[in-house]
């Protein structure tokens, strides 16, 4: 049977992998919840604390590859993280378009209390699943992590090279032709021409 698909060839949730995987996130975000009373920090704003404490000067865009969070949400929660004083951004001195995002020492201090609570919503999850398929279940979602990344690197990749092929084309010369001055120039010209060949005869 096709994922998703039921027998009758309808679209059923039950059997929607995309579908399933947001319900165990929810579910593993719902637990963080309950066990760290913090409304101003979620699952989702504790990954981006944590992947700018694995590595320094990452932009928004690599925090986009590094948390699957979407670029619009994700500008819009560093925004609110910001004002909370949980990171910071500044400008790169390298690509002047690009803004650098840093964990601030509050942003490191709120990120080594939740870290606990994170890890028991992970383990949450994994005892739900029988002992012999959890490491089978990791490994699953690491390709398809890994496969995530590659369509990223692809996209990025093409629009590189699509911004390259976008050269300008030369404009082309003008063909040289009678400008509206001489054509009146020539027009007023014909009666006195005429008046000279009158007198000639």
């Amino acid at each position: 049977m096709t994922q998703g698909v039921d027998e009758e060839g309808g679209f059923t949730l039950t059997r929607s992998p995309s579908h399933l995987l947001h319900r165990a996130q929810q579910m593993a975000a719902e637990h963080f919840s309950s066990l760290f009373n913090d409304p101003d920090l979620t699952l989702r704003q504790f990954a981006v604390l944590a992947a700018l404490a694995e590595r320094t000067d990452l932009t928004q865009t690599d925090l986009v590859r590094a948390t699957g969070i979407d670029r619009s949400t994700l500008a819009d929660m560093v925004g609110r993280m910001e004002k909370r004083h949980l990171v910071a951004r500044e400008r790169s001195a390298s690509d002047k378009r690009a803004k650098l995002v840093r964990l601030t020492n509050r942003g490191r201090a709120k990120l080594l209390e939740a870290a606990p609570h994170a890890m028991a919503a992970d383990q949450m999850l994994m005892a739900a699943l029988p002992k012999p398929r959890r490491q089978t279940f990791l490994d699953v979602l690491g390709l398809l992590a890994a496969a995530a990344d590659a369509a990223a690197e692809e996209a990025l990749s093409n629009n590189k090279i699509e911004k390259k092929q976008k050269v300008k084309k030369p404009k082309e010369a003008k063909k040289p032709g009678r400008s509206a001055d001489k054509v009146k120039a020539k027009a007023k010209a014909k009666p006195k021409e005429r008046a000279k060949r009158k007198k000639a005869r």
